[in-house]
Parts: structure tokens; sequence; C-alpha cells
């Protein structure tokens, strides 16, 4: 059998060449996750043509590890450089999607994530090989780059998007009701609601104390009295009391058991109460999913977060791309009767889930 003679070298070469690119964007998006963090790109925002020296200076960076980074963009085509490679401009049309000035579609955050994954690589190698699973504290800076994430996914559309889903909900919020977020990281959206709605009570629970810790930092700061936090696992921790409102953000799937967390939900919410679910917008079938946008980078995130800190806790390792199908049959399982799903314009990612017993 000869398998060259069954080779089409067109198709061949272009795979090489996908390949390639593949390499190439996959560095660079490292080099934008920097320029992020650094604040670099929020410095050269509406900046004249200007050098290293005066991108480093500005910015109060080393001019030659700037100089090095500038060349990486330039080559990616990322920012602008003139013939004699002297000066670097960032165009307005790029600046729009990296920068923090526009926050809602500042696309560098996400890059982040690739090196973060990247650090627990050779962890989930190892479990490829002998089973288990990395658990969530195993995975640096991830708390903080989902904080980001949520920050400008969630906090922007909180009011004017989110919360309006559920028809009078702001109202009840402002009269004074009892709020549980699920799986509530540092709690930013839930400190942003206890601002806003200082007559109803909030309670936050999360699975790792770091991020509790900062969410406890920013209740002292403001002097806020409506907002705890305690820590819990999901699967066997039950709240106290019942709430009008359970919100979970991007949350649910990354339990070890969801089905018996989404219980759980069942148990505490008040009879005429509101479930508020927000998950991965995505098919549990992979084959709906070949054209998703963000497709590559959830299924990645999935192998080396959300799959893998399932399992580290003996869980179902259902993954980021459980799908609606899935999110759906657990939610009826766990007792839920209405369920209704939401798309928001500005949010390709996600699906917003309005439940009710």
């Amino acid at each position: 059998m000869c398998v060259a003679c069954d080779i089409d070298p067109a198709k061949a070469e272009g795979f090489a060449g996908s390949l390639v690119e593949m390499i190439n964007q996959g560095a660079l998006t490292i080099m934008v996750s920097m320029g992020h963090q650094l604040g670099l790109f929020d410095a050269m925002v509406g900046l004249a043509p200007s050098t290293s020296a005066e991108i480093a200076e500005k910015t109060g960076l080393h001019e030659r590890y700037v100089r090095e980074w500038l060349n990486a963009m330039a080559v990616g085509k990322i920012v602008e450089v003139d013939h004699s490679s002297t000066y670097f401009h960032l165009p307005q049309e790029h600046a729009m999607y990296l920068s923090r000035h526009f926050p809602g579609d500042n696309i560098a955050l996400f890059s982040q994530y690739i090196p973060v994954l990247a650090n627990v690589e050779q962890k989930v190698l190892h479990c490829f090989k002998n089973g288990g699973g990395v658990p969530y504290e195993e995975h640096g800076r991830f708390h903080e780059v989902m904080a980001e994430d949520s920050g400008q996914t969630i906090l922007g559309a909180l009011f004017d998007f989110i919360l309006p889903l559920i028809p009078g909900l702001k109202e009840k919020l402002g009269s004074g009701i009892n709020v549980l977020d699920i799986g509530c990281g540092s709690g930013k959206a839930m400190v942003m609601m206890a601002e806003y709605f200082p007559n109803s009570n909030f309670l936050g629970v999360d699975l790792c104390e770091e991020p509790l810790r900062n969410g406890r930092r920013a209740v002292e700061q403001k002097g806020l009295k409506n907002v705890r936090f305690q820590q819990g696992d999901l699967t066997m921790y039950k709240p106290e009391g019942r709430f009008d409102l359970i919100t979970a953000f991007d949350a649910i799937h990354d339990q070890a058991r969801p089905d018996l967390v989404l219980k759980t939900i069942f148990n505490c919410l008040e009879d005429n109460g509101v479930f508020l679910m927000q998950d991965i917008d995505a098919s549990e079938k992979v084959y709906n999913n070949l054209g998703h946008p963000f497709g590559r980078l959830l299924y990645s995130i999935s192998t080396l977060h959300c799959t893998t800190v399932s399992l580290a806790q003996g869980g179902m390792g259902l993954g980021t791309m459980w799908g609606t199908e899935r999110a759906n049959l657990m939610l009826k399982d766990a007792g839920f009767t209405q369920i209704q799903e939401n798309r928001l314009d500005h949010d390709p990612m996600n699906c917003y889930f309005v439940v009710q017993k």
C-alpha cells in the first residue's frame, strides 16, 4: 500500500502552513497577554508614532524589553512600524479591541488564559497517563483572570441586560430579598449588587478560600453590611435558609457533581424564587461546535481546567462544553419545570438560563 500515493499535495502543504501559523499565533498570544498585563496597549492608545524608549518611559518599563515586545507586535501585525524600524504605532482600529479604555470590547484579556493554562500542562499530561485531576489551587492566576473576564462580561451588562431578563427583579432587589451566589469567586457581581441594593442580603459560596479573601477585603473597604462569604464544597454544603434569587455565573459545569449542586439550589430556592444560571452557550455534540467562534479556546480551557478540576474532586468531569442540552436535562432532573434560555447580543460565549420551580 502506497500511502504517499493517496496524499493530496496541496492539502498537505496547506495544513503544514496552518500549523506554522498556529504556532506563530500561539507565541503571539503570550506577547499580547504580557502587553495587556503591563498596560502597554493602554499606554499606546491615541499615542503618536513613538520610539521604544518613549513608550518605555511612558510606562515605566525597561526599554530593552519594550523594544523586543514591540518587534513581536510589529511582525504580528498588531502595531505598525515605520521603514526605519524606529517608530511604533497602535492603530485605533486595533486599540479598541486591546485596551482597558474600551471595556466590553477588550479581547486582549482573554489572551491571558493561554499562559495560565500552560502552567499546568505537565500536571495534566500526568493525568492523561495516570488518571485523576489537577485541583483549583494548582492553576495559578486562573482566579484572577476569571475575575477580570467576568468583570468585563458580567459586571458591565449586569444592570442593563442581565437582571432585566427576570421581570420585576430589580424592584424586588430594591425592596429587599435574600440572594445566594454559587461559585462566587471574589464576589464582584454580588458586591456590585449589594452596593446598589442595600435592602437585600447577599451570601456568596465558593470552594476556594483565596478569591473569598479578596471578596471580603472588597466588602470591608466599601463598608458593606449586607454581604457575607462562606467557603464550602457545594456537593455537600447546604446553605441555611431559603433564597429568593440564586445566581451562578459560569460556575455549574466546574462542580464535581453539578447534579447534586443543582438539587441543592432547588431545595434552597423559595417556591416563587428564580435561579439565574449563566453558562457556556455550546452543544454537547462537538460536531455542532465546529463553527463556534471560541470553540478552540473553550475546549482547551476545558481540558486544562474545567474537566481536570472536577476530576480532581472525583467528579463527573462534564467540562466547559457540557452543552445546553445537558444543562436543560440536569435542571429538569433537579426538579425545575420552567427553564428559559436567553442570549445577549454583546455576549457570543454565554447562555443565560432563567429557571423556576
